[in-house]
C-alpha cells in the first residue's frame, strides 16, 4: 500500500470525519501489524458537561462567542508533523471555530511566536464542528518536541456551550474575550479554567515510533489531587521513563483517566466498559493498556454499589475485547482508600477491593499485573495509603504516591505483543 503524505492523509481524514462522525478502524497490535502514519502524542477522553464531577463545581460552564482558548498539552512522543482533533461530540448545535494554531509554549499563556502555525481543515482556515462529530485539521509540519509543552489555541467567533471537555486538566487553560487572539505571543487571558475544551487530541508523524500505550481509568489516573500545572500523574511519570530510558524506541502513552469514572455504569461521563472502544481500542496505533478502575464502583451508596463479580466480570470482558484486537492488556490492582474514621460500609468495600485485587492478580485474564495496591498500601495498615502517598483524602494519590506508581512499572511489560 502506497504511502500517503501527512498533508494528504490529514486532508481525507478531515473531510471524511465530517461525514462519517468520528468513526476510526482500531489498529491490531500483532508484532507484524504496521504503525499508523499519525499517533497521538496527547489525547484526553472526553466527558458530556453534565456529567462533570461535584468536585469540580467550581469551575465554571460557560457559553464562548468572540473567545480565544488557549490550551496547554504536554506531549509524549515528538514527530515532524503535526493535526489536531476537535470533538463536540456531545454538543447539541453546532461549534464554529473561526482559527486554530499550533506554537510551542515558552511558560504560562506565552508561546514562541517563531514557532506558530495556522491549522487549516481540508485547506481552509476555518471549520464548523456538527454536533456528536469529530473533525481534524491537515497536517502541518511542526517539529513536536518529545515531552514538550504546545499551545493550542482555537477562536470561536459565534456562541459555543462547551458541552463537550475533559473536565479535570490538572493544566490551565487561557480564555480572551478579546477576539481572535490565536496567533498572540502575549495572550491577553482574562480568566483561566481547569479544563481541555473541545481539544480532544494531538497527532504527530514519528517514523521511530513503535506504538501507542493507554492507561485507563478513574481520577487516580486522571491526576486528582497532583500538582497542577506540574505533569506528575502517574502516566506522565511512565511517559517520562519510556522516553528517557537508553534502547526504547519512542512509544506514545495515552492518559484516557476520566475523574469519577465508574467501570459498569455511567458517572462521570461514560461508564468504562461503555467507552472502552472509543478511548482505548480505537486509539491509532494501540499495543498495549493498563486498566486502573473500579474504585467508583464499590464505594458508593449501597443501592448503587456493584457487587465483586460483576467487577470482576466486567474486567473480564475488557481483556478479551483487548485480545481480539491483538492488544496486550494488563490489569492494575486497585489502591487502598479507607479512611481513618471509617464508616459503618468500610469493611464491606474493603473486602470487595480485595476480592478483586485477589482475581487481578491471578485470575490469569490479564496478560500480567501492576499491583498499585502493594505499590501505595501502609504496612500497618493495608487497606490504607502509606502517609507519604496520601493526598490528604485517603483516597487520592500524592504527588509522591504517582510518582512512587509510575516508577513501580517494568519498562520491558511494552516489549511483549500477542501472539
Amino acid at each position: 500500500m502506497p504511502k500517503s503524505t501527512p498533508a494528504r492523509v490529514a486532508l481525507v481524514l478531515a473531510l471524511s470525519t465530517i461525514a462519517a462522525s468520528c468513526a476510526r478502524t482500531p489498529s491490531r497490535a500483532a508484532s507484524a501489524a504496521p504503525v499508523p502514519a499519525w499517533l497521538p502524542t496527547w489525547a484526553p477522553s472526553q466527558s458530556p458537561v453534565a456529567a462533570r464531577p461535584a468536585a469540580d463545581a467550581r469551575d465554571p460552564v460557560p457559553t464562548y462567542a468572540n473567545a480565544t482558548l488557549r490550551q496547554i498539552v504536554h506531549t509524549t512522543i515528538g514527530g515532524d508533523h503535526v493535526r489536531i482533533r476537535i470533538s463536540n461530540e456531545y454538543g447539541d448545535r453546532p461549534i464554529t471555530i473561526g482559527s486554530a494554531h499550533v506554537a510551542l509554549r515558552t511558560s504560562g499563556s506565552t508561546i514562541d511566536a517563531t514557532s506558530d502555525r495556522v491549522l487549516t481543515f481540508g485547506g481552509r482556515p476555518n471549520t464548523i464542528v456538527r454536533a456528536g462529530t469529530v473533525v481534524v485539521s491537515d497536517g502541518v509540519s511542526f517539529p513536536v518536541p518529545t515531552l514538550g509543552d504546545l499551545a493550542v489555541s482555537l477562536y470561536l467567533p459565534d456562541s459555543a456551550r462547551t458541552n463537550t471537555r475533559h473536565p479535570l486538566a490538572v493544566q490551565t487553560t487561557y480564555v480572551s474575550r478579546d477576539g481572535d487572539r490565536a496567533a498572540a505571543a502575549t495572550f491577553p487571558a482574562d480568566t483561566t479554567l481547569r479544563q481541555w475544551i473541545f481539544l480532544a487530541g494531538v497527532e504527530v508523524t514519528n517514523p521511530r515510533a513503535v506504538g501507542t500505550i493507554v492507561a485507563v481509568g478513574n481520577s487516580i489516573t486522571d491526576g486528582y489531587a497532583a500538582t497542577t500545572d506540574s505533569n506528575r500523574r502517574w502516566p506522565d511519570v511512565l511517559a517520562r521513563r519510556l522516553l528517557t530510558a537508553a534502547g526504547e524506541p519512542p512509544r506514545a502513552v495515552v492518559n484516557a483517566g476520566i475523574s469519577g469514572n465508574r467501570v459498569l455504569t455511567f458517572g462521570a461521563g461514560p461508564s468504562l466498559v461503555s467507552r472502552f472502544d472509543r478511548d482505548v481500542l480505537m486509539q491509532p496505533g494501540v499495543t498495549h493498556v493498563i486498566v486502573l478502575e473500579g474504585i467508583n464502583d464499590i464505594s458508593r451508596d449501597a443501592i448503587d454499589s456493584a457487587t465483586a463479580q460483576q467487577l470482576i466480570d466486567a474486567h473480564r470482558q475488557l481483556a478479551e475485547r483487548a485480545h481480539d484486537r491483538g492488544v496486550v492488556i494488563y490489569g492494575a490492582t486497585l489502591t487502598p482508600f479507607t479512611r481513618p474514621a471509617a464508616d459503618t460500609r468500610a469493611a464491606e468495600r474493603e473486602a470487595k477491593r480485595q476480592a478483586i485485587n485477589e482475581w487481578i492478580r491471578h485470575g490469569g485474564a490479564y496478560d500480567g499485573v501492576i499491583d498499585f495496591d502493594a505499590v501505595t498500601r501502609d504496612p500497618a495498615h493495608p487497606g490504607a495509603f502509606l502517609p507519604a502517598y496520601d493526598s490528604g483524602d485517603h483516597l487520592h494519590p500524592s504527588d509522591a504516591g504517582y510518582r512512587a506508581m509510575g516508577e513501580a512499572i517494568d519498562l520491558a511489560l511494552f516489549r511483549r505483543r500477542r501472539p
